[in-house]
């Protein structure tokens, strides 16, 4: 049996919301969550692995380059740079900054959140590189003011170097090659660079309308930056993310991994940065591969973390006692020396130069442990932009447990499709033995969400682009150029992981299988250095274009023709416009911006098709695009030769889905939704937290204005005390009062919804006139005034049992003193005769297989209980049971729900979920659709008419209540103590 994470198909992803639905459901949720005295900021700290600008430092040729380099920039750019890039220089020119061009769509979207948050980027410097003159450094006027700073009609800004050399009235000295440095900036160098990064952030603002971002460098030593990025991000984490495991030998990973003392270290200086510009209140978005231990790492420094486990974590819950005496200084474990303080964002003193290994996390954020406000809830939300591979591969990684706890420090995780949110929770299962929950994981004691978005590319921008006045003369000359040819392009990265060379094999192929387009077909490929790029793969990729330029080429036709460069803008544009089709064939990644930037240009040209990797994050999305599987060669050419004969009407209605696909999702929904699924997730809506005690008083005024009351109880610990022998436990006849009391009243419906079976509860609650019984968790229920109990499973389909019973035998046999038990409406695996920690690992692979496959396509829900595993239908749980009462009685306006287990937090949970986060918007109305507890009993057809009911209910008529202590952690509104209190309460709605 196949125990391997399931490979059954995405589901097809519902059309998002418009952007003014989701920036209204924003605004709805930042409203609900100041009504609950939630602080909000108003601010957001977005983190991210390099800042989107380049930094240039400009030095006389006979200064000594203490720590430097004379290597050029390792990674080239995507396009060449273009005179219009916002770019500023100090008033010394000492320092040039300007704009980067990659993750344009990732930046775009942070930047439409300006619009309603101040924002703060804290990122990497990246490589600062060195520029060396020949004279010496020209003295300037003073700064210029800031519309001096914008770019001018010529295309340079106050401070660039004109053609001729002149600068602003001063001869500029001639500029030599780049350099990188390898040094360390000293506090004042670090100032310089900070104080031009808030310049440019204001002529970057001003020279667009796109949204202004507050840049916070973070600066790491050089060992520290090249162990972290080119060490275990590039040649760990993102060869296993992209499924292209350590080639040839498992050497060149040791174990331990000592990169993985850079990546660590890495992630505590950005965790440090962050705490030093936080404000309580503020949102924290953490972005990518590069940062995944980060969000634990600042929920620990900001002094809001459980850790259950002692570890090194221990040092930041509180701060050194060097910190109070007003010289900060390293952690107690680290030298005694002080540590170099640089200027603080928010104008204070802060920490910039890590010292000791783990750097002074700690110490930098021991001024919040002080901070009055600090019991604020410390909001954090994490994006994956690569894949998330499945967790036989995940495993491979070192530092695994490391990864996936530094993740789950975060609220909500995620991903760019529901696959890679699937094989998430399915590692966590596997690897840390941590319980899924709905929509999420329960680890440490604390709940993170696992959701997915996917990330679109700017339109409004990307359009900008291809409307350029100087793509159109390009689009002209590639016309002629490629007269009577059909043109393939593609661009991508030289990385193994994006499929190239299996796309110039496919080439190879259709030329071969079908000799017809010999001579009448080119493929365009671009493509830009990568880190990871290696001189095999491109020394294979040159001598397979030569070959099938030799083969099939001659002196006046070549059909492949290979850049291995950056392009212009214009001319990269240009060739999506006239192209008959792209051909996209990456072996695994996340979001393709190729692809939907062709959509785009195609839109005002021919609507040619795309083919289009089945292993791409955005293939869920291109449903109308030709999917293939890159690895099957003969089967690319088939769809490259299906595509160049396919008729126009069939062109332009696969182009009209895949338009609409890009169109409703863009970098700017993207940013939006991901702050609405950070948003849903804090402030205890959808969480378990503290409660306050009931409010007899508020309740009772409730209770009377009530024109129909739904009362429902559960019976063990809750109307009665546990006991040891269950059938001990019966009601007092108080109790029995108190519930006889409030069924007589012909406003009231109330219910037992008890786990006990049906001949308990006849036995001693069966002659109260009125009241409604729920046996079983809901497999049994008696209305009303019934006489007996209808079986609610008799009409479910139950096909799933044989399933369910097979993968149950299959772990038993493989776990000696394991049984099974078969009951009528679920079946559960016991290993309580088991060796624990064998039972336990088996659990969680069986556990891992039915949440992966079985349930996702099945009406079950899996259930972990105490040394059992067990599967019942959906429709039968207290929670559904809630449900439905509510959609059979859509006017009820007030609910009395009273619980004290983990099966009666299903209750509570429908009782909050029935509310759209934030709450519904002005003049909506609070609709219920049917429940499984209903449909799960009609045919597909019947249950497809039944009408979503509008309900009459508020949050404040709600009184979700469980029994326990008060710091009891519950999705429930109150609580009460004991059993007896929910006994008061009821005589207390008697007499009102």
């Amino acid at each position: 049996m196949d125990i391997t994470d399931s490979t059954l198909p995405d589901p097809t992803p519902e059309p998002l919301p418009s952007l003014e639905e989701i920036r209204a459901q924003v605004s709805r949720l930042e409203a609900s969550l100041r009504a609950k005295d939630v602080a909000l900021s108003g601010r957001i700290i977005h983190v991210c692995h390099h800042l989107p600008v380049e930094i240039t430092r400009a030095v006389p040729q006979s200064t000594p380059i203490l720590g430097g380099s004379t290597h050029l920039p390792s990674a080239a750019a995507e396009f060449k740079p273009e005179e219009q890039e916002v770019t500023t220089e100090s008033h010394d020119a000492q320092w040039r900054i300007h704009a980067r061009t990659a993750h344009t769509a990732m930046i775009s979207g942070i930047r439409s959140l300006s619009q309603t948050h101040e924002q703060f980027v804290v990122a990497w410097t990246g490589e600062v590189l060195l520029q060396t003159q020949s004279g010496p450094t020209p003295t300037l006027d003073p700064v210029p003011t800031l519309p001096h700073l914008l770019p001018t009609e010529q295309g340079h800004a106050n401070g660039d170097h004109a053609e001729n050399g002149d600068f602003n009235g001063f001869k500029t000295p001639v500029e030599q090659p780049l350099k990188v440095f390898n040094g360390e900036f000293n506090d004042a160098e670090r100032q310089e660079i900070e104080s031009e990064l808030n310049r440019f952030t204001e002529v970057e603002a001003a020279a667009d309308d796109r949204g202004k971002l507050h840049y916070v460098p973070v600066f790491l030593p050089p060992d520290v930056s090249k162990g972290h990025y080119e060490g275990f991000c590039k040649k760990t984490l993102w060869p296993l993310f992209h499924y292209l495991l350590w080639l040839d030998s498992t050497a060149t990973v040791p174990s331990p991994d000592p990169l993985f003392i850079h990546y660590h270290r890495a992630n505590a200086l950005f965790a440090s940065r962050v705490a030093e510009i936080y404000q309580p209140g503020d949102l924290i978005i953490v972005h990518d591969y590069h940062l995944l231990l980060a969000p634990k790492m600042i929920r620990e420094a900001l002094g809001n973390y459980q850790q259950p486990h002692q570890s090194w974590t221990q040092h930041f819950h509180s701060p050194s006692p060097a910190i109070g005496n007003g010289q900060p200084k390293g952690m107690d474990w680290e030298s005694s020396q002080s540590t170099p303080r640089s200027h603080d964002f928010r104008g204070g003193q802060s920490l910039d130069k890590p010292g000791g290994f783990f750097g002074h996390v700690g110490s930098a954020l021991g001024q919040h442990l002080r901070n009055p406000h600090q019991t604020a809830e410390i909001m954090i939300g994490m994006f994956m932009h690569t894949p998330w591979p499945s967790s036989e591969i995940f495993r491979c990684i070192p530092k695994r447990r490391e990864i996936l706890d530094g993740m789950l420090g975060a609220n909500v995780i995620s991903f760019q499709t529901y696959a890679y949110s699937r094989h998430f929770v399915s590692t966590c299962i596997r690897v840390c033995g941590y319980e899924s929950a709905q929509g999420g994981v329960e680890a440490n004691g604390s709940f993170t969400a696992v959701t997915h978005c996917p990330i679109g590319i700017d339109i409004k921008r990307v359009s900008h682009d291809r409307d350029s006045p100087g793509v159109a003369p390009k689009m002209e000359a590639l016309k002629t150029l490629y007269k009577d040819k059909k043109i393939i392009i593609g661009r991508e990265k030289l990385d193994p992981a994006k499929g190239v060379y299996n796309k110039l094999q496919a080439f190879e192929k259709l030329l071969e299988v079908y000799p017809e387009w010999r001579g009448k077909v080119v493929l365009i490929q671009v493509t830009t250095p990568a880190l990871s790029e290696t001189p095999q793969l491109e020394r294979k990729t040159a001598e397979l274009v030569s070959h099938i330029n030799g083969t099939y080429g001659g002196l006046d036709f070549t059909p492949v023709h290979h850049y291995h460069q950056a392009i212009e803008r214009e001319e990269y544009f240009a060739l999506l416009s006239v192209a008959d089709l792209a051909l996209i064939t990456s072996l695994r990644d996340g979001m393709n911006t190729t692809s939907m930037e062709f959509i785009l240009c195609q839109d005002k040209t021919f609507k040619s098709p795309l083919v289009l990797s089945e292993f791409m994050g955005t293939a869920t999305s291109f449903q109308s695009a030709l999917q293939i599987n890159p690895h099957d060669l003969l089967g690319v050419a088939e769809a490259i030769d299906k595509a160049l004969r396919m008729s126009q009407e069939e062109k332009e209605e696969r182009h009209a889905q895949l338009y609409s696909s890009i169109s409703g999702s863009t970098s700017h929904t993207w940013a939006a939704t991901i702050l609405t699924q950070l948003l849903e997730n804090v402030g205890g809506d959808h969480t378990a937290h503290q409660t306050p005690a009931l409010d007899l008083g508020v309740m009772k005024k409730a209770y009377k204005k009530a024109k129909k009351r739904l009362m429902l109880f559960d019976y063990d610990g809750t109307l009665t005390p546990i006991v040891k022998v269950p059938s001990h436990a019966i009601p007092t006849e108080r109790t029995r009062r108190a519930i006889s009391a409030v069924a007589a009243d012909p406003r009231n419906i109330v219910y037992l919804i008890s786990g006990r079976d049906g001949d308990f509860l006849m036995e001693h609650w069966g002659d109260v006139e009125g009241l409604g019984l729920s046996a079983e968790h809901g497999s049994f229920v008696r209305a009303p005034g019934a006489d007996e109990f209808s079986n609610m499973t008799e009409t479910l389909d139950m096909s799933w049992m044989s399933e369910v019973e097979e993968i149950f035998r299959y772990y038993m046999e493989r776990t000696t003193g394991s049984t099974i038990e078969v009951k009528k409406a679920s079946i559960t695996w016991h290993y309580r005769n088991s060796d624990p920690d064998f039972g336990e690992f088996q659990c969680k692979q069986a556990l891992d297989l039915l949440e992966s496959s079985l349930a996702p396509r099945r009406p079950v829900e899996v259930l972990v209980g105490k040394k059992n595993l067990e599967v019942r239908p959906l429709a039968v749980n207290k929670g559904e049971i809630v449900r439905r009462l509510m959609y059979e009685n859509p006017d009820a306006d007030f609910i009395f729900c009273a619980g004290d287990d983990k099966t009666d937090e299903d209750m509570f949970r429908s009782l909050r979920t029935v509310f759209p986060p934030g709450g519904s918007g002005p003049g909506q109305p609070l609709m219920l659709k049917p429940p499984v507890a209903v449909t799960s009993s009609l045919d597909p057809e019947d249950a497809e008419q039944l009408p979503d009911v509008e309900l009459h209910l508020t949050p404040e008529v709600i009184f979700a209540t469980t029994v326990g202590p008060p710091a009891k952690k519950t999705l429930a509104s109150w609580h009460v103590t004991c059993p007896e209190e929910v006994v008061e309460a009821l005589e207390g709605l008697c007499e009102a």
